[in-house]
């Protein structure tokens, strides 16, 4: 008979950075009836195979399993074969195309090989949804779409949209979530994770799992990691996308360069830190000591603790080569000609946000803001060795970087005159 530990301590450790759980009620009594009889939860997440590597985004969801999965639980790593033909509506204005059976089956295998840099492959199930969709007779499917109206279909945000918009919806769009739904019915899953764009599909589990005479599982939501540019979600196609096989000094100067302000969101939902820590954390006044902290942690789960101290050492004799030598040109940006850009109170030492097109134009790197604005989205700009692309550059006055734009290269200060 398993063990595990108090609830209060596991409720603690599931909650950490979730954005809802319904219920937390019923969580609780799950996990009392698992403390007392010693069965653990069942606890899935489903990944449709749409692409070949995963990145940090889709880690939110696989270290939340891994919280389960450290306090005794069972966890099933569910790959979508089946629903990733069908191709999930969500967030979608249009039909997604379908993916071919050829791209799943070369998608899945790199998903099974990548989920174990987080989750213990002797703890993990690892499922395919056509186990039981490719089973289902006519009939039994007829019976599955009649749990489900076409106007609880509609209520759907895309779905009500594109309707309004007088848009094609396919039909085979509305299976989706059914799919998504009686998967849960056939692991006879007591907790699904998923982002908060997958609420619809996650509650049509519990309804799913009610008509088929199961316990409703509990639907516990994560958010939707931001990029690096901090605004939209992670996302290869966006290019602000980590990686969880880049190299680790890619990976390792790409976390540094995201602002403090989403340093902290990274802390809560890609380490295990608990939130008290990251609280006291956040009091440190020295945060490019923090980031590299983080940076260091996440290379070491997807490389190893050695690689992640070379990456730290790599970047930083690329940093400070920057920073040094004379044979930079050094130009100084005086505060009045970015003060009209300054979103926050100007105090030395501390980082504020300026516009970079201006500092690059201010600086000579670029012959006017436009030019400097398609440099950026060419991506041919670099701050301190590290690739930037977003429209703000936090600087902190009086504190010298290196600018680079192409092969053309300067140390700027911002000077408090």
């Amino acid at each position: 008979m398993a063990s595990f530990p108090p609830v209060d301590e596991q409720l603690a450790y599931i909650s950490k950075g979730a954005a809802e759980i319904i219920h937390t009620g019923e969580l609780r009594s799950r996990l009392e009836k698992s403390l007392q009889t010693g069965t653990p939860l069942r606890v899935k997440a489903g990944f449709d195979p749409t692409a070949p590597d995963l990145h940090l985004g889709h880690t939110v969801l696989l270290r939340k399993l891994k919280h389960f999965q450290d306090l005794g639980h069972i966890v099933i790593f569910l790959i979508g074969d089946f629903t990733g033909m069908i191709g999930d509506p969500t967030g979608r204005s249009v039909t997604r195309p379908p993916l071919t059976r050829e791209d799943i089956v070369r998608n899945s295998e790199t998903y099974k090989a990548q989920v174990f840099k987080i989750l213990n492959p002797e703890k993990t199930e690892v499922r395919f949804n056509s186990e039981w969709m490719g089973k289902l007779s006519t009939e039994d499917f007829i019976r599955l779409t009649a749990k489900y109206t076409v106007s609880q279909m509609l209520e759907r945000e895309e779905f009500h949209k594109r309707f309004q918009q007088e848009k094609p919806i396919a039909l085979h769009e509305l299976l989706y979530s059914l799919v998504q739904g009686y998967d849960s019915v056939a692991l006879k899953a007591d907790v699904e994770l998923g982002g908060t764009d997958q609420k619809f599909n996650l509650l049509v589990g519990r309804e799913l799992q009610r008509a088929y005479g199961e316990p409703s599982q509990i639907v516990l939501t994560m958010p939707i990691l931001e990029g690096l540019d901090g605004v939209q979600k992670m996302s290869k196609s966006l290019g602000n996308a980590i990686g969880i096989h880049e190299p680790p000094l890619e990976m390792f100067g790409k976390v540094m360069s995201i602002s403090d302000a989403m340093m902290w969101r990274y802390y809560e939902l890609l380490t295990d830190r608990p939130m008290s820590e990251i609280e006291r954390m956040q009091q440190d006044q020295s945060p490019m000591e923090k980031k590299k902290e983080l940076a260091r942690e996440i290379v070491e789960v997807f490389h190893s603790g050695e690689a992640a101290l070379r990456a730290d050492d790599d970047w930083a004799k690329q940093h400070q080569k920057g920073l040094t030598p004379d044979s930079i040109e050094a130009v100084d940006i005086p505060l009045m000609e970015l003060r009209d850009l300054v979103a926050s109170p100007i105090t030395a030492g501390i980082p504020v946000e300026v516009q970079t097109d201006k500092v690059i134009f201010r600086a000579g790197l670029a012959s006017s803001r436009t030019d400097a604005a398609r440099k950026i989205k060419e991506k041919a700009v670099r701050i301190n060795g590290v690739q930037h692309f977003l429209p703000l550059l936090e600087i902190v006055y009086n504190t010298p970087f290196v600018l680079q734009v192409g092969r053309k290269i300067k140390r700027v200060t911002v000077m408090m005159r």
